[in-house]
């Protein structure tokens, strides 16, 4: 080093530069362990495998497709049953078929 160089010298600026790294490195160390974590105590994916039942009516979530949900809700006062669809272009359900519930056990 020539005399100039070595007379600016400064041995707070290193300092202070490792100390931002260190910094930096730390800060993204810690938001990768976070992301970790809450990778792993993600809460489950909703399953529809599950009945509601009362006196009156019967609803039960089922797959109808790959990828598609269906209910199918079962009026034990008429004896109809009717499936209904989430229909994602419109945002509502919609009932896709109503028949009676005996005609689902008839042999055709």
């Amino acid at each position: 080093m020539d005399s100039k160089a070595a007379e600016s010298f400064d041995p707070n600026l290193i300092r202070f530069i490792m100390d931002k790294k260190t910094y930096t490195i730390g800060i993204l160390s810690l938001s990768a362990v976070i992301l970790f974590v809450a990778n792993l105590i993600m809460p489950p994916r909703a399953a529809a495998n599950f009945a509601v039942k009362d006196r009156d009516y019967q609803m039960i979530s089922a797959a109808i497709q790959p990828g598609d949900e269906g209910v199918y809700v079962l009026d034990n006062r008429t004896g109809n049953m009717a499936l209904f669809v989430y229909n994602p272009t419109a945002r509502s359900l919609q009932a896709k078929e109503v028949r009676p519930i005996m005609a689902a056990f008839q042999n055709k």
